[in-house]
């Protein structure tokens, strides 16, 4: 609407050739360099994507390797425990059987000892005796000269022993 009138709208307008020629020129350079220059971004940024997506894949191998390792390493671990702990119960268990063993075979030997000791007292008892007998008996030289006769035996000695005057 120019100062109140109406204008009838057509689909022709007029433009100035040389200027949109020149527009159009400007175009035809610019875009293509401005379309180039878009791809070259699109594809930096689609490389760059990428990087970081191997990047992230990369990070998290290494930290399920990582956990797995640990698992492993403290499954491990548990296992040595349990292990060290069951051989320290074998050692003991084996250790008492052994003690209980050395302990019976200590016993045996000498209550063994204990007979022999026994019945070796008794062989020298018996050679004491003998021999107490033989001195309370005078020879023919201790009778002949006087000297050592026995007068009597001792009787509270609980064996006959002589008593020498």
């Amino acid at each position: 609407m120019a100062n109140g009138r109406k204008l009838p709208l057509t689909s022709r307008v007029l433009i100035d050739q040389a200027y949109a020629l020149d527009l159009i020129d400007q175009l035809r350079v610019t875009i293509p360099e401005e379309i180039k220059t878009a791809n070259r971004v699109n594809s930096e940024v689609d490389r760059l994507l990428e990087q970081a997506r191997e990047e992230a894949e990369q990070i998290l191998a290494r930290a399920q390797e990582q956990a797995t390792y640990l698992i492993e390493e403290r499954e491990l671990t548990r296992q040595a425990e349990e292990m060290g702990l069951e051989i320290v119960r074998q050692s003991r268990t084996e250790g008492e059987g052994i003690r209980r063993g050395a302990d019976d075979y200590a016993a045996d030997v000498l209550s063994k000892l204990e007979v022999e000791v026994i019945r070796t007292l008794k062989s020298i008892r018996l050679g004491l005796d003998l021999l107490d007998e033989r001195r309370a008996v005078p020879t023919v030289a201790e009778s002949s000269d006087g000297e050592g006769a026995i007068d009597e035996f001792d009787e509270s000695a609980g064996t006959e022993q002589p008593v020498r005057r």
